[in-house]
């Protein structure tokens, strides 16, 4: 019996994790106002369980947890997710820390990638001078309001060198006065529940030196920093992507043998391509070529080099092997020879020069030349180890295992407060978008950021109202604009709501599209009156690795077939009434929406200039028009005049205009316009405007102006 604890009973000490978390456990029940070891009295299962190692640990867990720094919101990571989310969270005056265990921000690309040459490009001429619209072809800067922070002051090259991105995020947090604790390396996260905390817990942030600290929501922005290995018999024996020389000269004269067909792979081939006897490239899928599938992770031009010289028969190849069912055998010599594992495991004799080998007997078996070197190139994943199993953090489905299983907002599905930034979020756009880089997760950092602004601090999302007469003029700069919208397509779209009667509207940008059931609760908003969703989307059957994007007539340039566009272009959804979680779960198949009421592709366009008087806008003025039964042109003052005097229903232009004494005054030359446009009469022509007027205040039809064509409709 021990003395110092009453009715304390030795047992079987406890996993030290274990016992930690049932001291957190056990400090949610005593709180800091009075030692663990009083509460041996109201708790004696739990003093039991915790054993006399977790009753210690209790006792530390007092001392620390009840000292240690509180922030609503934690960040770990100060690469390009973590220091945006924390610029966001500066300019909202939000109590936050950054942290990052090396000495500076973007660590990351202090090693990587090996070549330091980016695929992210950095094009810092566009001929136009909207700064939103050249952040679509800007793949590197991050959200801010400091013009000097545009990542074209900090390198001319279309492709960067990565110490341009070292110095860049380290210019980024320094202007913005970020709070970034350096040299912090967090080591365990684990949760501390409170249910008078924003999420019912509190995450509990271990660093390498013992420290505790204490937040309400934490932000992950650790990015994908564990590589991925092979595990078959002689693995051994592979160099990783991560270690390998990146010296030419250290592979004159060599053959060399690659495993992997991604971005690291090809990359590391064209760095050796001009010095080695060949290069084989082994993947267990085909190659993925970005422009085939539109997605940027693929491999990119600027590497596939390799592509060339194999199919013009320069010894360099590709094949595909799945490298579980793979075998490498290291001989007297030193070389290294591919085998198949289930051979290696029938073989008696282990010899390294006596292992049967495919070409036994298939005397032209493809691989069955000696290697020097083999390297291992194939990707990072996610590091689960620092959190624990409290959290419950977990990997997403077998083609996205590397990354840790997330909402469609970014939430963790284990842990209410916990987000997934970055590249690490990219499961859910996973080869379907940007969101596993700098030009794509900018955006949805900041989607992010608006979801948390309203959960904590009841600020809804932000949005700007119009009147209904601008309708069409806002979906048109928005599409011709808006980078989050082109760049995170089919993942981020704009929401217009639509006020009572259709008088009005109001229009979120960018809002996560999977979370389009949740949107009033996420959002703060109302959406009662009918919706419209405005996406980017490719055509459905134009991207995949097996797609021929280069074929003849690709392109659709006739608006009755704008259903049809295959490039990128905007989508325009309409629904009376907010699709339900059913609704989403159970859309049709490849459609990033449930079925709406009615639907309007806008034509793609090679200039991705979707101003077209005929081509772009009618069309669209149409189609919301037909869907809100109403009449959205603008009109003439004279024209609503006359209107007033001949109908009983005005459009909404007369009504919120030319009623409420608004509009332009009518001047000489504006007269002029509007007769060579024929939009309005040419009074002075005429022998009899009293016949005129009468002849015409009675005449059935729509409420439209005197058109013959449908450039002059516009």
């Amino acid at each position: 019996m021990n003395s110092w604890v009453p009715g304390f009973s030795p047992g079987p000490a406890p996993d030290p994790w274990e016992a930690q978390a049932l001291g957190f456990s056990f400090l949610g029940k005593a709180g800091c106002h009075q030692l663990p070891t009083t509460r041996c009295e109201a708790s004696p299962l739990l003093c039991r369980r915790m054993g006399p190692s977790g009753l210690l640990v209790a006792l530390a867990l007092h001392l620390a947890v009840c000292s240690r720094p509180h922030r609503d919101y934690c960040v770990l990571g100060a690469g390009p997710a973590g220091l945006q989310m924390a610029a966001l969270l500066h300019r909202a005056g939000r109590d936050y820390e950054v942290f990052e265990r090396e000495s500076a921000p973007g660590s990351f690309f202090t090693r990587y990638p090996r070549h330091r040459k980016l695929i992210s490009i950095n094009k810092r001429y566009t001929g136009k001078a909207n700064a939103e619209f050249n952040l679509r072809h800007d793949w590197n800067s991050l959200l801010s309001d400091d013009p000097h922070l545009l990542f074209r002051h900090y390198s001319q090259a279309y492709f960067p060198d990565a110490s341009d991105m070292v110095r860049y995020l380290g210019d980024f947090a320094q202007r913005l006065g970020l709070r970034v604790l350096y040299n912090t390396n967090i080591t365990h996260v684990t949760l501390d529940k409170d249910p008078q905390a924003w999420n019912g817990h509190y995450f509990i942030l271990r660093d390498q030196k013992g420290q505790v600290y204490q937040c309400s929501v934490l932000l992950v922005a650790t990015g994908l920093a564990v590589p991925k290995l092979v595990d078959f018999p002689g693995s051994e024996y592979v160099e990783g992507y991560e270690s390998v020389s990146v010296d030419p000269e250290d592979f004159v004269g060599q053959n060399v043998l690659i495993l992997g067909h991604g971005n690291s792979a090809f990359e590391t081939a064209e760095n050796i391509l001009g010095v080695t006897n060949f290069v084989h490239m082994l993947s267990r899928s085909r190659v993925r070529l970005s422009w085939a599938t539109h997605y940027v992770g693929d491999v990119r031009a600027i590497n596939n080099g390799l592509l060339d010289t194999y199919q013009l028969k320069s010894l360099d190849g590709l094949l595909e092997s799945d490298l579980e069912y793979l075998a490498l055998v290291k001989d007297s010599k030193g070389k290294f020879h591919i085998t198949l594992k289930f051979l290696l495991e029938n073989s008696s004799n282990q010899s390294a020069d006596s292992i049967p080998l495919p070409q036994d007997d298939n005397d032209n078996f493809a691989m069955r030349v000696a290697y020097d070197r083999v390297i291992r190139c194939l990707g990072w994943k996610f590091d689960f180890s620092i959190f624990n199993q409290s959290l419950r953090l977990s990997s997403g489905t077998e083609f996205s295992k590397k990354y840790p299983l997330i909402k469609a907002s970014y939430e963790s599905k284990g842990s209410r407060g916990l987000f997934i930034l970055g590249t690490a979020s990219h499961s859910v756009d996973y080869r379907k978008s940007a969101g596993g880089f700098i030009h794509g997760f900018r955006y949805t950092v900041r989607a992010v950021h608006r979801l948390l602004e309203h959960r904590h601090h009841g600020i809804t999302w932000p949005s700007t109202q119009y009147p209904i007469t601008q309708l069409t003029s806002s979906i048109i700069r928005r599409v011709n604009e808006a980078s989050g919208l082109y760049q995170m397509f089919s993942v981020l779209a704009d929401i217009i709501l639509l006020k009572e009667n259709a008088t009005a509207f109001e229009y979120l940008e960018e809002f996560p599209i999977q979370m389009l059931a949740q949107l009033e609760m996420l959002t703060g908003r109302t959406a009662r009156h009918g919706i419209f969703v405005i996406n980017m989307e490719y055509g459905k059957n134009f991207s995949g690795p097996e797609k021929d994007v280069f074929y003849y007539d690709r392109s659709v340039a006739h608006i009755e077939d704008a259903w049809m566009s295959n490039f990128l272009h905007p989508v325009i959804y309409y629904y009376r009434h907010l699709p339900t979680e059913q609704d989403m779960r159970f859309r049709p198949a490849q459609w990033p929406l449930p079925r709406p009421v009615a639907i309007h592709h806008i034509v793609e366009d090679f200039l991705t200039d979707w101003t077209a008087p005929v081509g772009h806008i009618l069309p669209l003025r149409r189609f919301l028009e037909n869907c809100l039964d109403t009449d959205l042109r603008s009109f003439y003052a004279e024209s609503c005049f006359l209107f007033t005097l001949t109908r009983q229903k005005l459009p909404p232009f007369c009504q919120q205009g030319y009623l409420r004494m608004q509009g332009l005054s009518s001047t000489k030359s504006l007269r002029q316009h509007g007769v060579e446009s024929r939009l309005l009469q040419d009074y002075t022509a005429m022998e009899n405007s009293s016949r005129w007027l009468d002849d015409h205040s009675s005449a059935p039809g729509p409420l439209t102006q005197f058109l013959d064509s449908n450039r002059e409709e516009l």
